[in-house]
């Protein structure tokens, strides 16, 4: 009898590990660019005026410099190349891969990250948020760089 119970308890416990294991795992579940998009679209209608996500918006957004915070002219390509298909740097000089899904397949399939970075970088190059347009722009952009 003590043998069924140690071994129901240690189902049990082994059950209730790797349940916690899965509900703190910092990264969350998976996303795709998709469902980003798709994210993405659902607040910007919110918006007046919201038509569609596109390549163009993005590419201009990615490219456009503004002075930032520290009166330096920046943009996105500042740190991550012209060509979103190519690695870039930080001002540090650390490895930056490449932001075109075409090149970097793990770009925009978790969704912390990609907040956690479009909250960064919007507020270092634009001094504000990015709205719900403008990631969906930019994503648009990334999906259609090759």
């Amino acid at each position: 009898m003590d043998v069924m119970w140690s071994t129901r308890a240690a189902i049990v416990i082994l059950g209730f590990t790797s349940a916690m294991a899965f509900a703190e795992d910092p990264k969350g579940p998976p996303t795709s660019p998709e469902a980003l998009t798709t994210e993405y679209t659902t607040e910007a209608r919110k918006a007046a005026g919201f038509k569609e996500f596109t390549a163009e918006a993005g590419k201009t957004l990615y490219l456009t410099e503004q002075k930032n915070k520290k009166g330096e002219m920046v943009s996105c390509a500042t740190c991550h190349t012209k060509d979103p298909t190519k690695a870039g740097k930080t001002r540090a000089g650390k490895k930056i891969e490449p932001m075109a899904i075409s090149v970097n397949k793990e770009r925009f399939t978790d969704k912390a990250k990609v907040e956690k970075w479009f909250k960064r970088n919007c507020g270092d190059v634009f001094n504000r948020a990015c709205t719900a347009q403008e990631k969906g722009d930019f994503l648009a952009y990334m999906k259609a760089a090759k």
